[in-house]
């Protein structure tokens, strides 16, 4: 009998990764990313970040190649496709389907005056009630950018898209969109359960440029004959799933319940937490979007907050210091004390900070003694700053009434620190439980989720993938000074 398998990809702004899973158990067989090197990301302009998104599909044609080489698997035995991405981002095609300009990428910070405006002329109520968001840097804002800079490229657009959306159009030639989607780009009316119409007519969009909706954990489009050619699929898999990276994260490591929380420490550090309610006082600050298992009948809602400086800082350190690598890093940093003898470092160096009002105010390194800094107290001094910033969010998110009961995150990035896991863990007093996923074996597992059967998919993941806990230090004192001297920092730049 013929071993079945589940694909993912994780479009990342640094790589597609790709995993092959075996259906039954949920087994990663093979995992490898695409290109080798990190993806480049185009700045035309301060605070911009853009991707060519056919760059995009000729990294997931070539690590689809790879898989299918290097894993010696009949291609009809994938029985289905998984797709996560990086959220928030612009995508236009003309009506053969081409790209008509980069993708507008999550981290570029063009539209946040349209955003300000539009929470302003549109009301907070009224965007907090039915959009559980301001529509802020989103994709909404961008595509009216879009609107406003190029109105003439504008004219030829046929449909906007997530980047997952484009992926999903280029595997089956089909184009179309998820609720979780249109909330990620703050085009969903949660009242009404229904595009935002109103939206579009302030921003002047035709409800034309918007594609069809498909549900997830259903058959939403098939691998058509061209790109069965182009990535050496077999024609007529379904795609059964797509969401952005986030609730995808947070499917990964089974967090689908109020009071779940899923932490990632990649390029961008993010806390999302699983709500049942809709109500928010901060929706300027956090990020309210569909989870995965929302449904009009149960709205499970995901409470994001991104910390846009986090993995970014580390790796620019590395980078400028010429670390042989990470671990050599963490290993000198754990020979300096707690709090970097004074050293602090805000990591927000990654464009306008929401949780920070949009502000941008950079990276700052602050108290540096020439006569007594080293390279590893910058090493520690980022980690901490990290996790303190991580800890500054968790502070705004029990202010809106997020629960805490579990955090859980993958192990990887910076949660491969044990200064940063002991850190956070510490100061937020929970358990951190590390497990051993990623978003894409997430992504290939969710493929095979058509019976939305949450308990035993995560059930399986806790029973195999579960690698190690990290437990608050008793002594939380030295972490609690080196946080507060952290902050008055920060609340020095947030002032100016």
């Amino acid at each position: 009998m013929q071993t079945k398998y589940y694909l993912g990809f994780d479009l990342g702004s640094s790589s597609v990764k790709v995993a092959l899973v075996e259906a039954t158990t949920g087994e990663n067989i093979l995992s490898l990313h695409e290109p080798q090197h990190e993806m480049s990301i185009l700045s035309e302009q301060n605070d911009w970040a853009e991707q060519d998104p056919n760059d995009w599909w000729k990294f997931v044609c070539q690590g689809t190649k790879r898989i299918l080489q290097e894993s010696k698997i009949d291609p009809s035995s994938i029985q289905a496709v998984g797709i996560s991405y990086q959220m928030h981002g612009l995508v236009l095609v003309d009506g053969d389907g081409e790209p008509l300009r980069n993708s507008i990428i999550w981290c570029d910070s063009r539209a946040v005056d349209i955003g300000k405006q539009a929470f302003e002329d549109l009301t907070k109520e009224r965007c907090v009630s039915n959009l559980l968001n301001s529509p802020a840097n989103f994709t909404a804002s961008k595509l009216k950018w879009v609107k406003d800079n190029e109105p003439e490229l504008y004219k030829k657009i046929h449909k906007f898209m997530l980047p997952g959306d484009f992926i999903a159009f280029k595997l089956t030639n089909e184009i179309s969109t998820t609720k979780n989607g249109l909330s990620e780009g703050i085009f969903w009316d949660y009242k009404s359960d229904s595009i935002a119409n109103w939206l579009l007519d302030y921003f002047e969009f035709s409800p034309e440029l918007v594609p069809d909706i498909v549900e997830n954990f259903t058959p939403q489009a098939f691998i058509s004959k061209q790109a069965a050619v182009e990535t050496g699929l077999a024609e007529g898999i379904p795609i059964t799933y797509r969401a952005g990276d986030q609730p995808n994260n947070a499917l990964s490591l089974n967090v689908f319940n109020r009071g779940e929380v899923a932490a990632t420490g990649g390029t961008s550090g993010v806390i999302y937490a699983v709500t049942d309610s809709k109500n928010s006082i901060e929706a300027s600050r956090i990020n309210h979007f569909a989870h995965v298992n929302y449904s009009s009948e149960k709205p499970t809602i995901g409470k994001l907050l991104c910390i846009n400086g986090a993995g970014i800082m580390y790796r620019w350190l590395r980078n400028q210091s010429s670390a042989e690598s990470y671990e050599t890093m963490n290993r000198k940093a754990s020979k300096v004390p707690i709090g970097s003898d004074g050293l602090v470092i805000l990591p927000f160096g990654n464009g306008a900070e929401r949780m920070l009002n949009n502000q941008n105010i950079g990276t700052q390194f602050c108290n540096i003694n020439l006569n007594q800094h080293s390279k590893a107290h910058l090493y520690r001094a980022a980690l901490e700053g990290i996790a303190f910033s991580f800890v500054y969010g968790m502070e705004i998110l029990k202010n809106d009434n997020a629960a805490i009961k579990v955090i859980r995150a993958g192990n990887d990035n910076l949660f491969r620190s044990e200064i940063f896991a002991k850190t956070l863990s510490t100061l937020i007093g929970y358990e951190i439980e590390i497990y051993n996923t990623t978003g894409a074996i997430g992504a290939a597992r969710a493929a095979g989720l058509t019976d939305k059967d949450f308990d035993r998919f995560g059930q399986n993941i806790t029973k195999n993938d579960h690698v190690m806990t990290f437990k608050p230090i008793e002594n939380k004192n030295p972490y609690l000074d080196a946080y507060q001297n952290w902050k008055i920092e920060l609340e020095k730049q947030i002032k100016n």
